[in-house]
């Protein structure tokens, strides 16, 4: 995207009545957002809810002035951006109907042939709640995830933490612009978020976090990744409601089990008990409902190792895949006399343990 198809998107955003599904709607029509406001009347009133006044308000030149500004800002603060029609936009994202038209981003972002997981909850995170965030990223670390979150207190900022801490790639979705960090706490962690990922956001330099800007910055979290977990999450909260984005959009949706007496458990109970939701109880959940398996660049050189330490439930597992050769996680679970649950869990540690190792098609085999 060049600096003139910018300028002229970001005018055409400033259009009242003109949001990202109009104006993705006018862009591939027209070709360019240029060529939107060079079009002939006839032409645009051609396009299904285009009518009088939309064509009138694209008259309005005031919003060059808004998009000349902006553009300064961008290029003062050598911010990057994606277009929703370029290669390097969030895959996953760009075929969401109200997705950004344009993103702006800052750090090191690498979204390419990835695996994006949104990690959500509560700002009032548990003691409970960080050690599940902690071991759950541990675990995925092997399959080499970009963790996604909001940057606010609690839960996402954990999420971010572990990522770092972990070697992953991180990225806060911002619900302001780049100009600025909310909440202010978090500035310090700035550099390290730029160094293993960065920051996105679609909002202006002049927008302010303001409450309706969070709702819009959800549907990001959830629109990118694969599958969005809710940690921890009271009966209402802005998680629920990335939940909720993540369902219309036909991803999996994770939740954390908790005692129905704690409160920031009630929200992913719910979510669960309506099936709005898998229940989560370990990274294998994740790997086996979403059929990951190590990218061969993080697959360790296969070796056989003498002195394994293998528990008893382990060690009837392996005994099984050596004399039966490739089989199926239900087929294993059947004639181990296991639960899919348990049995998918065993075979992760078994796997980062490097005596079994997953094939496609939910196979698993002994090392």
């Amino acid at each position: 995207m060049t600096t003139s198809d910018l300028y002229y998107t970001l005018a055409l955003l400033k259009v009242e009545g003109v949001g990202d599904i109009v104006a993705k709607k006018l862009i591939n029509h027209c070709g360019s957002a240029e060529r939107v406001f060079k079009a002939k009347k006839s032409n645009l009133l051609a396009i299904d809810g285009v009518g009088e006044m939309l064509f009138k308000n694209l008259q309005n030149s005031s919003v060059f002035d808004m998009a000349q500004s902006e553009l300064r800002f961008i290029e003062r603060e050598n911010i990057d951006f994606a277009f929703y029609q370029e290669t390097h936009y969030p895959e996953k994202l760009r075929h969401c109907i109200d997705s950004p038209t344009v993103l702006f981003q800052s750090g090191n972002i690498d979204l390419q042939n990835r695996k994006l997981i949104s990690i959500v909850g509560t700002r009032q995170i548990t003691s409970y709640g960080a050690d599940f965030t902690r071991k759950l990223i541990e675990d995925l670390t092997p399959l080499n995830p970009v963790v996604v979150s909001g940057f606010a207190y609690g839960v996402d900022i954990v999420a971010h933490h572990t990522a770092i801490d972990c070697g992953l790639q991180t990225i806060g979705v911002l619900a302001h612009g780049l100009n600025q960090i909310y909440p202010k706490m978090h500035k310090k962690y700035i550099g390290k978020m730029e160094q293993n990922g960065g920051f996105m956001t679609e909002f202006w330099s002049s927008s302010s976090p303001e409450r309706e800007n969070f709702i819009r910055r959800n549907r990001i979290v959830a629109g990118m990744a694969e599958a969005t977990i809710v940690i921890e999450s009271a009966e209402k909260g802005g998680s629920l409601i990335t939940a909720n984005i993540a369902n219309d959009y036909n991803r999996d949706v994770f939740a954390v089990p908790g005692r129905s007496s704690d409160r920031y458990s009630q929200g992913c109970n719910n979510l669960i008990k309506t099936q709005r939701a898998h229940l989560l109880t370990s990274a294998a959940d994740i790997i086996y409902m979403l059929n990951w398996e190590l990218e061969e660049k993080n697959r360790k050189p296969v070796q056989k190792q003498l002195f394994v330490s293998l528990e008893p439930e382990e060690q009837k597992v392996y005994d099984f895949l050596q004399k039966n050769g490739k089989e199926l996680l239900d087929i294993i679970a059947l004639e181990c006399e296991q639960p899919i649950f348990k049995i998918s869990s065993l075979l992760l540690n078994m796997e980062l343990k490097g005596v079994i190792r997953p094939l496609p098609g939910k196979l698993f085999e002994a090392v």
